[in-house]
C-alpha cells in the first residue's frame, strides 16, 4: 500500500518499522549482528554531530564510501535533520570528481579510512572532505554552508548526462517510499520476518541504496551488508554465516558468484529469492541459478528517475524467461513513437511513465529535465513490448547507453577524454556483448596524421581518467568513421564492424 501522508519520511518509517517489528536484529555487518538500538544510536550519534558542525535543513552530505553501517547511520542523522545524501562511487579517480561535487554543492563530504581528504580537497575547491570509519562514531568536522534545496529531497544520485557532463537525480522521501511498498505485493514472501537481503550492491548506485538497504531498513527486514562483492568467496562466505536468503544483484553479480559456487563444487541451502536488474539477463543463467542455489532469478527493470523499480517477476515459478515480469501498478504507463505520439499497448514503442515514484527532474538541470519530463511523464528512453498478460520485454534501449556490469556508461564522456590524447584526431565508443558484463566498451579512433599510438597506451591513458567500468577493453583504429547523410557516425555498423572482428 502507498503511503498517504505526504509528510512521511524515510527516517520515520525507519523508526517505526523497528519499533513495531518482529526482528531483534536490524544488520549482520563483519561477522555480527547489529540491533536495531546499535544502529539507531549509532544514527543519533551523528545527528548531534552534524547539527554541532552547522549542518542545515536543505543542505547535501556527499557520501564517497562503500556501503556499511555508517552509511545507514549518516542518511538517517541527515533525513532527520532535513537533509539529503548524495552517495558517489568511491572507485572514481579523485580528481574525476571535481564537476560532481560542484554540482551536488554538499555541506560536507565524507570518505572511506583509507582514502586521502587531501586529493578530493583538491579537486571539490569547497566543502571540507573527512573520513568517516564503516562502524564507529565520527571525529570532529565542520560543514560549510551550501545552497539549501527542498528538504523533501532524500537522496541524489549522479550520473554522467549525454553530453559527458554530470547530472543528478534527487529522490524525495516520497519517491523512496513509494517504490519501496508495492513490493510486499508484488513479489509475495520477499519481506516475510525471516527473509534475509543481501545488500552488497554499491550505494551509489540506485538499485542497491533503495531496493536493498532501504527496502530492508523501512520494512523491517534484516540484511547482510557487504563492502562489495570482492572476493567472490567472502561473499559466499558472509551469505552462509548470516544466512542470507533474499540475493540482489546484476547480472555479473550473477555470474561470478554461480562461476565460484560451480568451481567450489557446492551450493547455497534456503536461498528464497533471486533478483537481478541493472542490465538485461542471460536466460542461460537461470538454469545454473536452480542449479546451485535451489530457485531461478526474477529479472527486474527500471531506472534511478523512477526511484528505481519499474517491473519485476511476481515469483520464480511465474516468471517468463526474458521478460522483467510486470509492471508495479502504481504506474501509469504509454507507448508512444520516438516523436512522442501515443500508441496501442499492444505496439512496440517507447515506454513513458507517471507515478509517485517517478521524480520531478533533474537536479538544478532545466535543459536536461526539458528532454525526459513532460506533465509529469517520464521518457525512459527504452522501447518495449508488452505482450496480452502484461509481461514486459525491453526490446532496445533508444539512446546508445552502454551498459556495463548495471552501471551506465555514456558514449561521448570516453569519445571526449579519449580525444583530449595528442593522438587522437576522433573517437567513437560502443558498446560490446560480454557473457560477464552484459557489455564492454569498445572504442574507435582515427589518429592525427603523422601520430602514433598503441592500443595499450590508449587504454592505460583511459585508466587514470575515467571509472574503471568506463574504460574501453578494446581499440580499434580506423581511417574513417561510417557516417549518415546527416553527418552522424553510424553505431550501429560500428556495432557491426566491432562484431565480425
Amino acid at each position: 500500500m502507498i503511503s498517504g501522508s505526504k509528510q512521511e519520511r524515510l527516517e520515520m518509517r525507519f523508526v517505526s518499522v523497528w519499533k513495531g517489528g518482529e526482528n531483534t536484529d536490524c544488520l549482520w555487518w563483519n561477522g555480527s549482528w547489529w540491533s536495531w538500538e546499535r544502529l539507531n544510536a549509532l544514527a543519533i550519534d551523528c545527528e548531534n554531530k552534524l547539527r554541532d558542525a552547522g549542518f542545515e535543513k536543505g543542505q547535501r552530505i556527499a557520501l564517497i564510501m562503500p556501503n556499511s553501517p555508517m552509511v545507514l547511520a549518516i542518511s538517517i542523522a541527515c533525513w532527520r535533520l532535513g537533509g539529503a545524501v548524495a552517495p558517489i562511487n568511491s572507485r572514481t579517480v579523485a580528481g574525476n570528481l571535481k564537476s560532481t561535487l560542484k554540482m551536488l554543492d554538499p555541506a560536507v563530504v565524507f570518505v572511506a579510512p583509507e582514502a586521502e581528504p587531501a586529493e578530493y580537497e583538491a579537486g571539490c575547491g569547497g566543502p571540507g572532505v573527512f573520513k568517516a570509519f564503516p562502524d564507529e562514531p565520527l571525529q570532529p568536522f565542520r560543514c560549510i554552508k551550501g545552497i539549501p534545496e527542498s528538504e523533501d529531497h532524500a537522496v541524489i544520485f549522479s550520473t554522467s548526462g549525454t553530453s559527458g557532463s554530470p547530472k543528478a537525480v534527487p529522490c524525495t522521501h516520497m519517491n523512496i517510499l513509494s517504490n519501496i511498498d508495492p513490493v510486499k505485493k508484488h513479489v509475495p514472501g520477499l519481506l516475510d520476518s525471516d527473509s534475509i537481503i543481501l545488500n552488497v550492491l554499491p550505494n551509489f548506485h540506485a538499485f542497491g541504496f533503495s531496493m536493498a538497504g532501504m527496502l530492508a531498513l523501512m520494512s523491517g527486514v534484516r540484511q547482510t551488508v557487504l563492502p562489495g562483492f570482492v572476493p567472490v568467496e567472502r561473499t559466499i562466505a558472509s551469505i552462509r554465516e548470516s544466512g542470507a536468503n533474499c540475493i540482489i544483484g546484476v547480472p555479473t553479480i550473477m555470474v561470478f558468484l554461480l562461476g565460484a559456487l560451480a568451481k567450489m563444487g557446492e551450493r547455497l541451502e534456503g536461498i528464497k529469492f533471486v533478483i537481478s536488474g541493472g542490465d538485461r539477463l542471460n536466460v542461460q543463467i537461470n538454469a545454473r541459478c536452480k542449479e546451485y542455489m535451489g530457485t531461478g532469478i526474477l529479472e527486474g527493470y527500471g531506472l534511478t528517475e523512477c526511484s528505481p523499480v519499474v517491473a519485476v517477476g511476481h515469483s520464480a515459478d511465474e516468471c517468463r524467461l526474458g521478460t522483467v515480469g510486470h509492471f508495479f501498478d502504481t504506474y501509469e504507463v504509454q507507448i508512444r513513437d520516438t516523436e512522442g505520439n501515443v500508441l496501442g499497448m499492444d505496439q512496440e514503442g517507447v515506454l513513458w511513465v507517471k507515478g509517485p515514484s517517478v521524480v520531478s527532474g533533474y537536479f538544478r538541470d532545466e535543459e536536461n529535465t526539458k528532454e525526459r519530463f513532460l506533465d509529469g511523464w517520464f521518457n525512459t528512453g527504452d522501447v518495449v513490448r508488452i505482450d496480452r498478460d502484461g509481461y514486459v520485454t525491453i526490446v532496445d534501449r533508444a539512446t546508445d547507453i552502454i551498459i556495463v556490469s548495471g552501471f551506465n556508461v555514456y558514449p561521448q564522456e570516453v569519445e571526449n577524454l579519449l580525444c583530449q590524447h595528442h593522438a587522437v584526431q576522433a573517437a567513437a565508443a560502443v558498446g560490446e556483448k560480454n557473457n560477464l558484463a552484459g557489455e564492454i566498451v569498445k572504442a574507435f579512433v582515427i589518429l592525427k596524421e603523422g601520430k602514433e599510438a598503441s592500443e595499450k597506451e590508449l587504454i592505460d591513458y583511459c585508466k587514470k581518467n575515467l571509472a574503471h567500468y568506463k574504460v574501453p577493453r578494446r581499440i580499434g583504429f580506423l581511417k574513417e568513421f561510417p557516417i549518415s547523410a546527416a553527418g552522424k557516425i553510424l553505431r550501429r555498423e560500428l556495432r557491426k564492424m566491432d562484431t565480425e572482428r
